[in-house]
This record gives C-alpha cells, sequence and structure tokens, in this order.
C-alpha cells in the first residue's frame, strides 16, 4: 500500500541542513537592523518640563470673561506703572516716555512672531500696530486650569511679565486665544522658544495641557533638543515666584476727547480705561476708532 507524500515536507526535508543555517543567519540580520534613536523633546529642559504638566480635555470657555476673571492692566513690580507699559518699555528700543514717566509714546520693535522691524507711535491710528499678547492666551489659560485658581493668581497670570510679549499686532489678532495645536508664530526660528514661554507659564501655574496640545509642542521641542526655559521661570507651582499682584489701576476717561488726548485711542475692551458707554459702533470691543 503506497502512502501519499506532503510536497511541502518533502521539499523542507530535502535540505535540512540549509534550513539551519538560514533561519539564524536572518534573524541575526534583522537584530542588526534596528532604527536609529530619535531625538525626543522630553530631551530638553523644556521637554522635561512639559512631560510635568497634566493632560485634561480643556474646558467650553462658555464662561470666560476676560475683566470678571483677570482684573484688568495692574503694577505687578510696585513702579508706578501698569504692565502694558512696562512691556512696552522692555521689548521696544528707543523708547519716548510721556509726563507721567511711564506712557510709552514712541519706540522701535524688533517683533519676535513675524521677524519684522515696527515703527511704534502711540495715536489713534497707529496704537494698534503694536500690542501686548499673553503668550499663553488668557481664555486658554482659564479653560486649562485658570479657572480652579483664586482671582488674585488669575491677575497675577494675565500681568505676569513672563506671560507677556510686545508683538505685530495684526499677527495677535490672527492668533487670539489658539494654544499651540492651533497656532504657532509666522517666524519658524521663534516657535522653539515661544512654546518654551508656554510651557514655563502653565507650569509656573499650575495649568495642563490638551494631548493635542502636547503633541504640538514635542513635535516642536523635538528640533531643539537644548531648549532651556526662559530665565526666572519657576518649576514649582504659582506661588512659588509669583509677583504679588498690586490693586488694579484706575483710569476712568468721561469720554473719547478725552481718550484721544491721552493717547490711548483705540479704546479696547481689554484696556484700563473702556466702558462699553464709549463704545458706539464700529468694530465690537474697541472704543474711540475714529
Amino acid at each position: 500500500m503506497q502512502h501519499a507524500h506532503d510536497p511541502s515536507a518533502r521539499r523542507a526535508g530535502r535540505h535540512p541542513a540549509r534550513w539551519a543555517v538560514a533561519v539564524p543567519l536572518a534573524l541575526a540580520l534583522l537584530s542588526g537592523c534596528t532604527a536609529p534613536a530619535r531625538t525626543t523633546a522630553s530631551a530638553s529642559p523644556a521637554g522635561q518640563a512639559l512631560e510635568a504638566l497634566p493632560v485634561e480635555e480643556a474646558g467650553s470657555g462658555d464662561d470666560y470673561d476676560r475683566l470678571a476673571q483677570f482684573g484688568d492692566w495692574a503694577d505687578p513690580d510696585g513702579n508706578g506703572c501698569d504692565a502694558r507699559n512696562d512691556v512696552l518699555a522692555r521689548d521696544l528700543t528707543g523708547t519716548v516716555l510721556g509726563d507721567d514717566g511711564c506712557t510709552v509714546l514712541s519706540g522701535t520693535l524688533e517683533d519676535p512672531y513675524t521677524g519684522a522691524t515696527i515703527d511704534f507711535r502711540r495715536g489713534p491710528l497707529t496704537s494698534a500696530d503694536v500690542q501686548i499678547d499673553h503668550v499663553v492666551a488668557l481664555k486658554n489659560a482659564w479653560v486649562t486650569g485658570a479657572d480652579r485658581l483664586p482671582a488674585d493668581e488669575r491677575q497675577a497670570l494675565a500681568n505676569d511679565p513672563l506671560n507677556l510679549l510686545a508683538v505685530d499686532g495684526p499677527t495677535n489678532g490672527e492668533k487670539s486665544a489658539s494654544d499651540a495645536a492651533a497656532w504657532l508664530p509666522p517666524d519658524e526660528a521663534f516657535h522653539c522658544p515661544y512654546v518654551a514661554l508656554q510651557i514655563a507659564v502653565k507650569t509656573r501655574y499650575e495649568l495642563f495641557v490638551t494631548a493635542e496640545e502636547k503633541a504640538a509642542m514635542a513635535q516642536v521641542l523635538a528640533g531643539c533638543p537644548e531648549q532651556d526655559l526662559p530665565d526666572g521661570a519657576s518649576a514649582t507651582g504659582a506661588g512659588a515666584s509669583s509677583p504679588a499682584p498690586s490693586a488694579p489701576v484706575e483710569v476712568y476717561y468721561p469720554n473719547c476727547d478725552a481718550v484721544r488726548e491721552a493717547g490711548a485711542a483705540p479704546l479696547r475692551a481689554d484696556e484700563p480705561g473702556y466702558r462699553p458707554a464709549l463704545d458706539r459702533g464700529g468694530e465690537p470691543g474697541v472704543a474711540c476708532e475714529d
């Protein structure tokens, strides 16, 4: 009686020694084809700080109210000038101050967001050319943990020089309340410092990042493996090195003529002295435009 034979078994059995050598050799070759080590964001000091931030889902922001939740411009260092003018004086060169010794009337900005040079002149048609950006936008801060902070720490966040930059006005408008997953500065050379600033602010005030935001930050930091946090940035929470907030600067303009005489026009809703009564048409949230 003849038995059927499995052809594949016959082929395998024909050269047993060859299979015994080929399989270990293939495994040895494959073991040597490991992918090269990739640079990760966590290799940098900024990346390590990013890894330490909690990851959560952001709130809706439907209840956000800038003035009610973060207050107006204040004088955090007690020098008699509000934080807005302090940042203009810090970031602009060749500044000319008003008679009060605080109000910046003119100067030159090397804009970090675009790389452009901007000649700033305070006035109805030119003040908006340079704006003070909250690096971590206050609405973004609100939906990523600032809603859990007491009022004095929220005001400190809104006036903290670490979180403030003088920048190109239209570009700041484009950013709005976006996080790093939705917006980065047009000048790619500033991506790493910008993300490091945001991480430093979120670390100082114990805010969190979303999963998408963290991924975007990590992708940026992968290109700068030695990126530090900014000088003076605290990694130990909101109360560690934040300046004690001062009382808000009280500014009152009886009418738009007074706003223009002070060189504060157009007056925006987040600036001292704004009142809805001064906003009579035109762009919402902007008073005394004409």
